[in-house]
């Protein structure tokens, strides 16, 4: 093709005259004939299109369809490199989490949750919302995948870590067998009758919690890893069976001020768990109930919400308020450990949302702290 015949009479000059003036006109043709072949490749006509229609349609599409607008997928293992699947044709503007749904068309086991696409077997995992043509790739784009294991949504994580303290805490209070010794099973709870509120209070504020879960709470669409799950509800559960079981001991002592001490704590702890709820409430009619935020949250007319005015996670500040109220109130260690390792990690919480939020909104308050107002 690269080639022109001539006469043997033709000499040297009038031939290479004659190649320049044809070449232009040459590589016409060969472009022209090139999308058309791609054109009757690629393109599905319907069969009542007339052999007039089909060159029109040829000629018209002949500058918009085009190879460069798709590109090859190889995607391997990240552990063996062995190759898992090659995607042809794939859009250009195409995302992440559109390649984990072709991929998961080739591997029915590996659903999206459960796949990590990366440039390099020890680079980050690229987020779903990236574009194909935003990575530094070639035509053809290797990606590897990483098997993240079983996923569960945030829902079943609440869920799972919210019904193991509601559960077990009761089985203490009614004092179940091999719980303590021989001589108080299936005895009824000491005389003391903090120890019956303690049960009332513990039991609401889990009730409440579960109840925001299905109700109230709007989670994004991220999931966590079986093994994360697992240490949560480790936590959760084991703290409320350390805890229990002090509380509802046959040898239990009251607090040491008596009724007054018991009074207040519960009004405290009440005052809490209705402002806790006001602001979670708050937080899903305002949409900044997650990660991304459209706008910072304000005060209401529910005097609860006015904490705003001092802190960014005031949801956080009477969380702990409730578990300070429930450590007085039954003035038990257990229940002081668990307060203070809560604090510290909601305080570590906090301090992310309060960044977050001072990253994104230039107007946001200065006054506003953390978790504490004036202090952190």
């Amino acid at each position: 093709m690269g080639r022109i015949s001539v006469r043997s009479e033709v000499n040297g000059a009038e031939y290479v005259l004659l190649s320049a003036l044809l070449r232009p006109a040459r590589d016409v043709l060969i472009k022209a004939n090139q999308d058309i072949l791609y054109f009757q490749r690629h393109c599905i006509l319907r069969g009542t299109d007339s052999e007039h229609q089909l060159t029109e349609r040829k000629v018209q599409t002949r500058w918009t369809i085009s190879p460069c607008s798709m590109k090859q997928v190889e995607i391997l293992d990240d552990k063996t490199k062995e190759q898992l699947c090659f995607l042809d044709k794939v859009e250009y503007h195409s995302t992440v989490g559109d390649i984990k749904g072709l991929f998961h068309r080739v591997y029915p086991q590996w659903y999206p949750a459960r796949q990590a696409l990366k440039l390099h077997p020890k680079s980050a995992e690229l987020r779903d919302d990236e574009l194909l043509q935003n990575l530094p790739v070639g035509v053809t784009a290797t990606l590897y995948f990483q098997d993240l294991g079983p996923r569960f949504g945030w829902t079943m994580v609440f869920l799972s870590e919210y019904v193991g303290p509601l559960l077990i805490y009761l089985l203490f209070y009614f004092r179940l067998p091999y719980i303590y010794t021989h001589t108080h099973i299936l005895t009824p709870p000491g005389p003391h009758p903090v120890v019956s509120l303690a049960c009332v209070c513990h039991s609401l504020h889990y009730i409440k919690r579960l109840m925001e879960t299905v109700f109230v709470h709007r989670f994004t669409h991220g999931t966590l890893p079986v093994g994360v799950i697992i240490r949560n509800c480790v936590y959760y559960w084991g703290f409320a069976a350390w805890l229990a079981y002090y509380i509802n001991h046959p040898l239990y002592t009251p607090p040491s001020y008596g009724q007054p001490q018991v009074i207040c704590a519960l009004v405290m702890f009440m005052l809490c768990e209705v402002g806790n709820f006001s602001i979670h409430w708050s937080l899903n009619t305002s949409g900044a109930d997650g990660v991304k935020y459209r706008s910072f949250p304000h005060p209401s007319k529910n005097p609860f919400t006015w904490l705003f005015f001092f802190v960014s996670c005031p949801n956080y500040t009477y969380e702990v308020g409730v578990w300070v109220s429930f450590s007085v109130m039954t003035q038990c260690v257990p229940v002081a450990v668990f307060t203070l390792i809560g604090f510290v990690q909601m305080t570590i919480w906090a301090k992310w949302k309060h960044k977050a939020y001072t990253r994104e909104f230039k107007d946001y308050p200065a006054l506003r702290m953390s978790i504490l107002p004036f202090i952190l």
